[in-house]
């Protein structure tokens, strides 16, 4: 596939009115809803050349079925990364991940994933070729097409070629594992602001067993991801063992050749699925209020008899959490009750992994966000015919 013949293609479909089913690696098929129609189905797989690599400008640009694995490998030979933690990397696509508007546990350190892109080629419904930014490093005036196709669960344009700045990647990074005894889990999460130097990544986990690194104790398990030159690592390694320990926790496991695939092990946990059987939630709070939350999250599930497994991102505040049941019968009669019980509690939750039937009953967006008129305007200016990706998007935009 070519861009001109992706164009083509969406031209004709516009013309006979076909509604088009985007795709990318189709790692994040659990966010959203499937789209209402679906006449043809595009794959943006094919889309997957790296077109041109300017490791002196730090910058790159790709097509958007380029994974984010065949990417970090090409930016790798240069000492260069762009930090998307995307989940299952080795599948999901660039121009997927960004289509999410997928937010990684590292932007606290580095920026959102938006905040990279530089310049784009997309497709518009109707089969137009548009160009926004280019490839240069700058602040610009006036509106960023390209930034507004991110988080736009291709609604509004099929992102076809994506420009990015890249930065230099750390040197070294270091992962450490850490059981929690009984009262320790807030001291433990409250040293993070007095850390001379700030984790990349800073986890509190309870269940994921089997696939993510380290063990529970009585009250869970953190997981610290540290960056740098191998002096500030030592630094950063004394420090975190000294604040852990005065927080009670006597014991941290040290994981050095691996550190980055322990640390993509948490991430993918981010979208994993036990079958059919569960559902995970994501929710943004203040990282001093997503404890609380957790808890009573937990509690919710408990009085609906549901097995949970919780991944909080202590840098950012996210709670990803998950609730299970023991085969996917059982869970279908208790998950809708659930998820009107929990939706009630937690207005803004947003589901991002499921593969139980009943998905596509739930709530699956939370409360619609402010701007919610703005964006069906703009949804009937780019996409008249509501052809792309029809009902994806919230509200179902």
């Amino acid at each position: 596939m070519t861009i001109e013949s992706l164009a083509q293609l969406l031209g004709t479909c516009a013309r006979d009115r076909r509604a088009v089913a985007i795709q990318g690696g189709n790692t994040l098929h659990g966010m959203g809803l499937p789209p209402l129609r679906a006449d043809v189905t595009l794959s943006t797989l094919e889309l997957n050349e790296i077109v041109e690599d300017a490791p002196d400008d730090l910058t790159i640009a790709v097509q958007s079925g380029v994974t984010m694995r065949t990417l970090a490998t090409r930016l790798a030979k240069h000492g260069t990364h762009v930090p998307f933690d995307a989940p299952r990397a080795a599948d999901a696509t660039v121009g997927g991940t960004l289509a999410a508007g997928w937010l990684g546990p590292r932007r606290h350190c580095y920026g959102r994933p938006r905040d990279f892109v530089i310049g784009s080629i997309a497709v518009l419904a109707d089969g137009t070729i548009t160009h926004a930014g280019g490839m240069v490093v700058k602040n610009v005036s006036g509106y960023d097409l390209s930034r507004l196709y991110v988080g736009s669960f291709g609604t509004l344009a099929v992102l076809a070629q994506i420009n990015l700045k890249t930065i230099a990647a750390p040197p070294a990074a270091r992962m450490f594992h850490l059981r929690l005894p009984a009262g320790t889990r807030a001291r433990a999460l409250a040293q993070f602001a007095h850390l001379a130097v700030a984790p990349s990544a800073g986890f509190w986990i309870e269940g994921h067993r089997g696939t993510v690194d380290g063990d529970d104790g009585d009250e869970g398990r953190m997981s610290v991801l540290l960056e740098g030159s191998p002096a500030v690592l030592e630094r950063a390694t004394r420090d975190l063992r000294s604040a852990m320990g005065r927080a009670g926790v006597p014991e941290t496991r040290i994981v050095d050749a691996g550190a980055h695939e322990s640390f993509e092990r948490i991430v993918d946990a981010y979208v994993a699925c036990l079958g059919e059987r569960s559902i995970t939630y994501r929710i943004a709070a203040f990282p001093d209020e997503v404890l609380p939350q957790a808890d009573a999250c937990k509690a919710l599930a408990e009085r609906f008899e549901l097995r949970t497994d919780t991944i909080i991102d202590a840098m950012n505040g996210d709670l990803l959490f998950r609730v299970s049941d023991l085969d996917a019968r059982a869970f279908g009669t208790k998950i809708e009750m659930f998820d009107d019980a929990f939706h009630d509690d937690q207005p803004r939750a947003m589901i991002v992994a499921g593969n139980h039937p009943s998905r596509s009953m739930l709530n699956v967006w939370g409360e619609p966000p402010d701007g919610l008129e703005r964006m069906r305007e703009l949804k009937k200016q780019f996409d008249p015919g509501n052809i792309l990706n029809p009902g994806r998007f919230v509200a179902g935009l």
